[in-house]
C-alpha cells in the first residue's frame, strides 16, 4: 500500500471522525434546547382512548358508529382535562378552561365534532378533509356555501384532532385514511349513485390523492368525482427529512419533550397550537409514499383515469412545496381537466430588499413551460405600480396567457403575500379574519397588532407575522363552484348525448 493511499485512508477516517462529531453536536444541542422550554401541559400528556384507529375500521363501519366513539372521546376529554383545569381571568385565554374566551365548546355550533349539511335534494356529495393540527372548522364556510348551493357536505374530523394535542403523538396515516375511506363509504351509502366530490385542505388534500389512487385500483371503493386541493401537502418543504430523526430521539427515556417540535399555549378553539415530531413524520410519511406511487403509475405514460383536479395554492409557503405540487402530481396526470390556480405575491408592496425569496421564478417557469398537461390561473397584480389583481389563465400545451379576468378584490393595504394556512378563511371569518367580531368575549386570532420587546409574549414573532385569511376568498369560493358545477354539466351533457340528443347550453349554478 503506497504511502498516499494510505494518507487518504487516514484523512478520510478523520473526516468521518469529524462529521460524526458535528451531527452529535447537534443533537446534544437540540436536545438542550428543547428540554429547555416552556413546560408541558396536561394536555400534552393526557392521551384520550376513545379514538379511532385503522385497527378498528371492522368495528366503527358506519358514520354512526364513527360519532358514536367521538361522542364518547369528547366526553372523556369534558371529564379527564375541563373538569379538571381552573377557571378564572387569569385562564381567559386557555382553551381547556371551561367558560374561557377560547373554549370551543361556548360556540355553536362547536366546529371541532364532525358534521353534516344535508339539503333537501341534494345535487352531489362533498367529503371535506381539514389538514395536521387543524380541525373541521377549517373548511367550515367552504361547507356552509356548499350547502346552501345544494350540495349534501360531511365535514369529517379526523383522528387525533379536536381535542387535546397530545391525540398528534400516536396517531398515524392509515388511521386518517380509515376515516376518509369511511367518510366517502358514508356519502356513497346515502347519495343514490349520484356524484361525490372531495375537498382537501394541506394533510387532508394528500389523503383525497392517497384515496383517488386506492380507488382507482380497487372497484369497491366509490370513485371521487373530483377533487379540490387546497395548499395540498405532496412535496414538503426539506426540513421535513429530519422529523425521523426528531421522532426518534422523542421516544428516549425521559426526553418525552422532544417529542414536541413545538409547545406553545393552547388559545385556539379549533386549531392546535403545539405540534408534535411524529404528527410532521406522518405527514412526511404520507407524501413520500404518494410520491413514489404517482411516479411509478406514470412511468408507462401520464397517469389517466384521475379525477379532475382543482388545486389552489400559494407561490410562498412554508409548509409544502409549490413546485413539487406542480412537478410531483399535476405533471404526472394525463390532460383530462386539471387546473392549477396559484397566488403571486403583492408586487405592489414589494420591497425586494427585505423579501427572503421571490415566487417569480416559479410563476415564469410554469407560464413559459408549453409542455404542462394541465392549466395554470394566475392570480396577481395587474401591474407593478397597482393593488389591483387580475386572474390570467394558461390552457394545457401553451405557453403564455389566454384570457384574463380582473378580480373585484384588490390586495390589501398591509399584505405582502398569503401562506400555507390563509387560503380557506374568508376576510370576514369571526376568528381569522380581517376584523374582530361583534361578540368581544370571543377571542380573535386575525389582524393582530402587538407590540413590545423580544421575549415578552409566549409567541414567536413568526406566529403574528403570518396572514391568517385570503383577501380573493370570494373568488376562490366561486371557482370552486364553478368547478363541481362544470362537472355536473358535463355529466348532463353526457347523458343527453347517450340519448341522442344536443348538449343544453343553459345549465347554471343554482
Amino acid at each position: 500500500m503506497s504511502s498516499i493511499t494510505r494518507y487518504a485512508k487516514r484523512l478520510g477516517l478523520y473526516l468521518g471522525i469529524a462529521v460524526l462529531g458535528f451531527l452529535a453536536g447537534i443533537h446534544v444541542l437540540y436536545v438542550l434546547w428543547a428540554l429547555n422550554g416552556p413546560p408541558l401541559q396536561p394536555w400534552h400528556e393526557i392521551e384520550l382512548e376513545a379514538e379511532f384507529t385503522a385497527d378498528q375500521a371492522d368495528q366503527v363501519r358506519t358514520l354512526a358508529d364513527y360519532q358514536a366513539l367521538e361522542a364518547r372521546l369528547f366526553a372523556e376529554l369534558d371529564a379527564r382535562v375541563y373538569a379538571e383545569t381552573p377557571r378564572g381571568p387569569e385562564q381567559a385565554l386557555v382553551r381547556y378552561s371551561a367558560g374561557s374566551a377560547s373554549d370551543p365548546r361556548a360556540r355553536t355550533p362547536d366546529w371541532n365534532h364532525s358534521y353534516e349539511i344535508i339539503p333537501p335534494e341534494p345535487r352531489a356529495g362533498v367529503l371535506l378533509l381539514h389538514g395536521m393540527s387543524d380541525g373541521p372548522y377549517s373548511l367550515r364556510a367552504l361547507g356552509e356555501a356548499l350547502g346552501q348551493a345544494g350540495y349534501r357536505v360531511l365535514g369529517l374530523r379526523l383522528p387525533g384532532h379536536g381535542a387535546l394535542p397530545s391525540g398528534l403523538l400516536s396517531v398515524t396515516w392509515e388511521d386518517l385514511a380509515a376515516a376518509a375511506r369511511l367518510g366517502m363509504a358514508h356519502l356513497a351509502s346515502v347519495m343514490g349513485g349520484k356524484p361525490i366530490h372531495i375537498i382537501g385542505y394541506s394533510m387532508g388534500a394528500a389523503l383525497a390523492v392517497d384515496y383517488s389512487l386506492n380507488a382507482r385500483a380497487d372497484t369497491t371503493l366509490p370513485p371521487p368525482a373530483s377533487l379540490v386541493l387546497i395548499s395540498p401537502a405532496v412535496g414538503l418543504a426539506r426540513i421535513a427529512d429530519l422529523t425521523p430523526w426528531v421522532e426518534r430521539l422523542g421516544r428516549l427515556p425521559g426526553l418525552g419533550r422532544l417529542a414536541w417540535t413545538a409547545i406553545m399555549p393552547e388559545f385556539d378553539p379549533f386549531r392546535y397550537n403545539s405540534f408534535t415530531a411524529n404528527a410532521s413524520l406522518q405527514v412526511h410519511r404520507m407524501t413520500q409514499d404518494l410520491t413514489t406511487r404517482l411516479r411509478r403509475l406514470a412511468t408507462p405514460g401520464p397517469l389517466t383515469g384521475f379525477p379532475p383536479t382543482l388545486v389552489l395554492l400559494s407561490a410562498v409557503d412554508a409548509t409544502v412545496s409549490a413546485q413539487a405540487v406542480a412537478d410531483q402530481l399535476l405533471r404526472h396526470l394525463a390532460p383530462e381537466g386539471h387546473e392549477l390556480v396559484l397566488y403571486d405575491i403583492n408586487r405592489f408592496a414589494l420591497d425586494a430588499p427585505l423579501v427572503v425569496a421571490d415566487a417569480g421564478e416559479l410563476t415564469e417557469r410554469l407560464l413559459a413551460d408549453a409542455t404542462l398537461p394541465f392549466a395554470v390561473t394566475f392570480i396577481h397584480n395587474l401591474d407593478a405600480d397597482t393593488r389591483q389583481v387580475l386572474a390570467e389563465r394558461k390552457p394545457p400545451f401553451t405557453a403564455g396567457f389566454t384570457t384574463g379576468t380582473p378580480l373585484d378584490a384588490p390586495w390589501p393595504d398591509e399584505v405582502i403575500a398569503l401562506s400555507h394556512i390563509a387560503l380557506p378563511f374568508p376576510p370576514d371569518d369571526p376568528l381569522y379574519g380581517r376584523q374582530p367580531p361583534a361578540d368581544p368575549s370571543q377571542v380573535f386570532l386575525g389582524q393582530l397588532a402587538i407590540r413590545g420587546e423580544n421575549g415578552v409574549l409566549k409567541l414567536p414573532g413568526n406566529w403574528l407575522l403570518r396572514q391568517r385569511h385570503n383577501p380573493f376568498y370570494d373568488y376562490q369560493q366561486q371557482r370552486i363552484l364553478d368547478w363541481f358545477d362544470q362537472y355536473r354539466r358535463g355529466q348532463t351533457d353526457l347523458d343527453r348525448a347517450d340519448q341522442g340528443q344536443p348538449p343544453r347550453h343553459d345549465e347554471g349554478s343554482s
